[in-house]
């Protein structure tokens, strides 16, 4: 068998394969005698069936498309370790196997070519001495006190307002509908998908609507209608609304007033574990310092890496993009899954139509995800940077006694375990070889895989405060943090 390679672009290889006449023949024959042993035929006892009546009952095309079927991927299994092809993915036939089939004939030659995905050969120059600038992320006091103020509106209670017209702060209870103006004479208004509520409680506060509906509704009394004119924004989730003008029709039905708590041991005792407000401001302020060492340090291996990838020279096969995007979306279902939604809920996003977008649209991602683990593996492996398996054993101790209970494979968790480690390290090693000078917030235009908002840091920190309503043991803020640690690793 005669094996001839050819380099293709985006990391393919083709492999023309000769087959001899007499492995053609030999696959042939052997279905044929698979098939005498197996098929009963009437009249016949099974595995005495003549060579004739069995072609005739059978047909000749379909025993020769079976005895290819075998020939080419016993051919393409040699192949692939005869010439030492790091395949991913499947091979995939030049030719359609049906016109294969109509030129083949047992016992004679046969030439047939497939192409496969191979592991891309990246390469990457100047990747010692880079100089790169990383948004420094540092606590400030009015963090805290942001935080606690969001708590104590939480904990308000509501009254009732009388004698007067909606104000800023106030909480309107209201319906309204919503419709797009027509764009052309002779249209009719179209209402706005999802744009109508009864009872919808808002609180009349900048930033809770799209920009002009809080607006209208200040200055409004109770049992009034109005119509409000508001504009959605041009990067609105709704593609189809974004940019748009719309107009409310809206009724005020109530007004209340938020009667916020005092800011004391009260309330500390009442939304966590702590005794005072002094140990409440403790913990917060080390959690909000931490998490923004964390920031800082996420901003310097990203501006490193991404740096890194500016030099990076690599074409991605296409199966390992698709893989990719596969993970992504495991992972927005896993998401999805922890928000207690079920995917079966949003089924119309993971299956027909709108699998295809949310696959095209994970596409960059997944590409810039690739780059990114193929550059630093690739640095890794030129200055053959390794992790010590002690601490790989150690490492997968430690997940697969997170994991009791569940099911996983073990060698996965190994694998996962030394592709994060050497991850780690390669990255220590490019950041100590490197140069990073810290400039403040806001400086750089960072366009993060995962941006810590404010909104979304409180949303974690608040979660972290342990609720008196969950437990009666009193934890120190340290023990609280580490176990958290714990968990961010699972």
């Amino acid at each position: 068998m005669k094996v001839t390679q050819e380099r293709l672009p985006a990391s393919q290889i083709s492999l023309e394969i000769e087959i001899p006449p007499e492995m053609s023949k030999n696959a042939y024959e052997q279905v044929i005698q698979k098939y005498t042993r197996s098929t009963n035929i009437p009249g016949f006892r099974k595995g005495k069936v003549p060579r004739n009546i069995l072609l005739q009952r059978l047909g000749k095309n379909h025993i020769k498309a079976m005895a290819l079927d075998d020939l080419i991927n016993d051919c393409l299994k040699k192949a692939r370790e005869q010439e030492q092809i790091k395949a991913i993915g499947q091979f995939e036939l030049k030719i359609e196997f049906e016109e294969l089939v109509k030129t083949f004939e047992p016992g004679k030659e046969m030439v047939f070519s497939a192409k496969v995905d191979v592991e891309p050969d990246a390469k990457v120059d100047n990747y010692k001495g880079l100089v790169v600038k990383a948004e420094e992320a540092k606590y400030t006091p009015v963090q805290v006190d942001e935080f606690l103020e969001k708590r104590r509106s939480l904990m308000g209670t509501l009254i009732p307002v009388e004698g007067r017209a909606a104000e800023s702060g106030d909480v309107a209870i209201v319906d309204f509908v919503g419709v797009i103006p027509p764009e052309t004479e002779g249209e009719e208004a179209k209402e706005v998908p999802g744009g109508n509520a009864q009872d919808f409680q808002i609180d009349l506060k900048e930033g809770e609507f799209i920009p002009g509906f809080i607006e209208g509704i200040v200055g409004m009394k109770v049992e009034e209608t109005k119509e409000i004119s508001a504009q959605f924004p041009s990067e609105y989730s709704e593609a189809n609304l974004a940019g748009k003008s719309a107009i409310f029709t809206v009724t005020l039905k109530e007004l209340k007033k938020k009667e916020l708590p005092e800011l004391d041991d009260d309330l500390a005792q009442e939304i966590s574990e702590f005794q005072t407000i002094a140990e409440l401001r403790e913990f917060l302020e080390k959690k909000f310092t931490k998490e923004k060492e964390e920031e800082t340090k996420q901003n310097k291996e990203k501006a490193i890496v991404d740096e890194l990838v500016t030099n990076l020279e690599v074409e991605i096969p296409e199966s390992l993009i698709k893989n990719e995007v596969k993970q992504i979306l495991a992972q927005s279902a896993m998401e999805l899954k922890q928000y207690g939604i079920d995917v079966k809920d949003v089924k119309e996003l993971f299956s027909g139509d709108g699998l295809t977008k949310m696959q095209e649209r994970s596409r960059p991602e997944a590409i810039e995800r690739l780059k990114r683990d193929l550059a630093i593996a690739t640095v890794a492996k030129k200055e053959s940077i390794i992790v010590d398996q002690e601490e790989i054993v150690s490492e997968s101790a430690k997940l697969m006694k997170q994991l009791k209970g569940k099911d996983f494979d073990p060698d996965r968790v190994m694998e996962v375990v030394t592709e994060r480690l050497l991850k780690e390290k390669t990255i220590k090693w490019l950041e100590e070889n490197s140069t990073v000078e810290l400039v403040p917030e806001g400086t750089l235009n960072i366009d993060s895989e995962t941006p810590k908002t404010k909104e979304n840091l409180e949303t974690e920190v608040e979660a972290a405060i342990p609720q008196a309503s969950e437990t009666i043991l009193e934890v120190e803020a340290e023990q609280i943090t580490t176990a958290e640690n714990s968990q961010e690793q699972e």
